[in-house]
């Protein structure tokens, strides 16, 4: 009996110890107003400077189009000057076969005529020498005439060929050209354009963290005045919530739940269609299905119809102090709004992506059917884009297509 009394006092002490570290653990990874209002100066700085490199960029991308376009007309021409060389190649080619045909039947006559005496009659029966002289040079000259012109056709032929090979290189050059204006379009289309599909547009992104920062204003002169911009806004600036037994709810997790209670994992984390998909869809729900938070938070964005992933909900968290971003699209709709703390009994918002989808006459084009993009990243973000290298897969899940859970608390491994 003793024994069990000092293992449940030792195990006591080492929750207690835990419990005194938690917010420690968490002041470490927590964001002053302060810090929080330096943030949305510094992105409104980015936007500015965003919006003059994206003109920059914008000029130079109609310039090299027009490189494009040019060496475009370029290659037609090139294309058209080759196919007329062909043309005459063509054309004295067949002037050649019939000179040589030509050649070929005088060639054949004049051994007649010698054969015959033919020539010698022919050239004999001049009655002047002049006229001899004539007669025996009008077939030398139909002779040279016809090997004259054979070998200006040859020489033609050669002429064109080598001017084909010209115009080939001309097109190749030109093409490759294309090529690489076409590189460095792509190269400044990567300057102003998101690497991650999913991700925020930088106007999006000021949005969202004007929504957050309005928000925690209200909520830091409510519930922390006297600190200002030292309040700590996910400890200071929350609204306290309180359990059945009137006992204040920590939003300090130990542990993760499922966000939906099944579900099929039918997407993973990682590369896939030229692009970096950051979350698990999860699939097996109908549209307007609930769903929970994984974890206890503070909600620190929602961003509404966005072009790729709709209605997005953000929630940062802590668990075992570590700070994270938890992330949710596609969603019909939302239950929850930025400052709200939740727990993991909160309905934050409720399953979409099939009518809110570009295919069904929505406005979401990264969906085509009803289902939950989850995600999870170290570290908090404001409500906007995380960073793909701090995407994690969420815990209790496996980075597996396929993988099926039946309740919240189900895990993997």
């Amino acid at each position: 009996m003793i024994n069990k009394i000092n293992k449940a006092i030792a195990l006591l002490l080492v929750v207690s110890s835990f419990l005194l570290a938690i917010p420690t653990a968490m002041a470490d990874t927590a964001e002053t107003l302060g810090e929080l209002k330096a943030e949305y100066q510094a992105k409104l700085d980015e936007q500015a400077k965003n919006e003059q490199m994206t003109e920059e960029a914008k000029a130079q991308i109609a310039r090299n189009e027009a490189l494009i376009d040019d060496a475009e007309q370029k290659i037609h021409e090139a294309e058209g000057e080759m196919e007329v060389a062909q043309q005459n190649i063509d054309a004295s080619n067949e002037r050649i076969a019939g000179l040589t045909e030509e050649a070929n039947n005088v060639l054949l006559y004049l051994q007649q005529m010698q054969s015959q005496n033919a020539y010698v009659e022919y050239v004999s029966g001049a009655t002047t020498i002049t006229e001899m002289i004539t007669r025996i040079a009008a077939v030398e000259q139909i002779s040279d005439h016809i090997q004259t012109t054979m070998k200006n056709l040859e020489e033609e032929i050669k002429k064109n060929e080598e001017l084909k090979v010209e115009l080939e290189e001309k097109k190749q050059k030109l093409e490759q050209q294309q090529v690489e204006y076409q590189n460095t379009i792509n190269s400044l289309y990567d300057d102003i354009a998101e690497y991650d599909k999913y991700a925020l547009d930088i106007d999006t992104q000021v949005a969202s963290l004007k929504d957050k920062l309005d928000s925690a204003e209200d909520m830091c002169a409510k519930w922390a005045p006297e600190k200002g911009d030292d309040a700590i806004i996910n400890v200071d600036c929350v609204e306290p919530v309180y359990d059945e037994n009137g006992n204040i709810i920590s939003i300090i997790n130990t542990g993760w739940l499922k966000p939906l209670n099944s579900g099929r994992i039918t997407s993973e984390i990682g590369y896939r269609w030229g692009s970096y998909h950051n979350a698990l869809d999860i699939g097996g729900n109908a549209e307007g299905t609930p769903v929970y938070a994984a974890a206890a938070g503070v909600v620190s964005g929602k961003v509404s119809r966005y072009r790729c992933g709709g209605n997005m909900l953000y929630i940062d968290v802590n668990v075992n102090g570590v700070a994270y971003t938890t992330y949710y699209y596609h969603l019909l709709s939302f239950a929850v709004d930025i400052g709200d703390v939740v727990t993991t009994d909160t309905v934050i918002g409720y399953v979409g992506g099939s009518s809110t989808s570009t295919t069904h006459g929505g406005y979401d084009s990264c969906t085509t059917g009803a289902h939950l993009h989850f995600g999870v990243a170290l570290g908090y973000y404001n409500g906007y884009s995380v960073p793909s290298s701090n995407v994690i897969t969420p815990p209790g899940f496996p980075n597996q297509y396929g993988w099926r859970f039946y309740t919240r608390y189900q895990m993997y491994g």
